[in-house]
């Protein structure tokens, strides 16, 4: 199993807004794509920001290029994405997934 996790900076006054926005535009996309295991939306407020970081996990490699395509280290972003965020983060993490709750491991 592979982790993908991608962070993004808004606004902390667009927060909410913008989890409205994930949860109609990545999430479904995410979600829809063969070999998805999960999505899990994190926030923290800092100040005036707010940093997104979204956690995915993956069967495989092949499971994450049918989501992002062969450029998977890049991040994939939506078209209304900069009304909210604050930069354009290049890039993901992958991460092997070497230990998880039994009932998320196969």
């Amino acid at each position: 199993m592979i982790a993908r996790t991608w962070h993004g900076r808004v606004p902390a006054a667009k927060a909410d807004a913008y989890y409205t926005y994930l949860l109609a535009t990545g999430l479904p996309d995410y979600r829809t794509t063969p070999g998805n295991r999960g999505v899990w939306i994190f926030r923290r407020i800092e100040g005036d920001v707010a940093h997104f970081m979204l956690l995915t996990l993956w069967d495989s490699m092949d499971s994450i290029k049918a989501f992002a395509g062969p450029n998977y280290e890049k991040a994939r972003y939506y078209p209304k994405d900069d009304a909210f965020l604050l930069e354009m983060e290049p890039f993901v993490t992958h991460y092997e997934v070497l230990g998880a709750p039994e009932d998320t491991v196969a």
